[in-house]
């Protein structure tokens, strides 16, 4: 005969929709000039790859702490920024892409 499974009771109500989507307290909604963002802030540890900041258009290292943002109304726009990339998003001028004999005007 095998031993009895004891599984933990649930104490308190149900979590609401929001806190089980996020399931992690590192993940919250930010409001922006466009729009509101889920935000999800990632240690170095778990951050196995290299990624491309939108902000700087820098490369993120590997083992590198970063922010990973997305609208909250689509997922497909996720994206990996610095941190302090992230902090000045609405701060920062539209960049214009420009060759290199094109003039600066």
């Amino acid at each position: 005969m095998s031993p009895r499974r004891n599984h933990p009771k649930r104490r308190g109500p149900k979590p609401e929709s929001d806190e089980r989507e996020f399931g992690t307290s590192s993940q919250s909604i930010e409001e922006h000039a466009d729009g509101d963002y889920y935000v999800r802030k990632i240690t170095g540890s778990s951050s196995t790859k290299p990624y491309r900041c939108p902000g700087c258009d820098q490369l993120i290292p590997t083992a590198t702490p970063h922010v990973v943002a997305w609208p909250v109304e689509d997922i497909e726009m996720r994206r990996h920024w610095h941190t302090a990339c992230w902090s000045k998003k609405d701060q920062r001028k539209p960049r214009t892409e420009r060759t290199r004999n094109a003039p600066r005007y």
